[in-house]
């Protein structure tokens, strides 16, 4: 039996706390409406590339700390997380398969859906106002997501993380 060690896991975390401090970086007021879901990126992206190594519970995690670091309603941001891991996860072996154009076009609709259930929790709580413009986060990230898969591909085949 070939032993399958685990190979440079904490590049992962790393990119995971990078996801985190670029979701609180600050931006000008006009402009926060635009932010990318950099942690919903990076967790869809290591969602696809290892299943058996990301997965709920890590989403549910990443959640929470979201959760500390905007100071929301504890759960919210993991609900929203998990959702996305669940989605992928569900759609990886289609995903996988999928060009690059169509897997944003895929990432578009988990994260707007997303989105959707963040601006419906954000309503049911009297957070925010109910407004639509939570979406352009969504078409943002869809958009980065090309570059964002191929940097964290050729990240994992340079280090060989599995």
């Amino acid at each position: 039996m070939v032993s399958t060690r685990s190979r440079n896991g904490w590049v992962v975390w790393l990119t995971f706390a990078l996801g985190l401090l670029l979701s609180v970086s600050p931006l000008p007021q006009f402009m926060e409406v635009f932010r990318p879901m950099w942690l919903a990126l990076l967790l869809a992206f290591w969602t696809l590339a290892l299943p058996h190594k990301v997965g709920m519970t890590t989403a549910f995690v990443l959640g929470l700390a979201e959760d500390v670091l905007y100071g929301t309603l504890l759960g919210q941001n993991a609900l929203v997380l998990t959702l996305i891991t669940f989605l992928v996860l569900t759609l990886q072996q289609r995903l996988r398969m999928f060009p690059m154009w169509q897997q944003s076009l895929v990432i578009l609709v988990v994260f707007g859906l997303a989105q959707l259930v963040q601006l419906w929790l954000s309503a049911l709580t009297g957070n925010r106002l109910p407004t639509l413009a939570l979406i352009w986060s969504a078409v943002i990230s869809a958009l980065l997501w090309p570059w964002i898969s191929f940097a964290l591909r050729g990240l994992r085949l340079r280090l060989s993380i599995n």
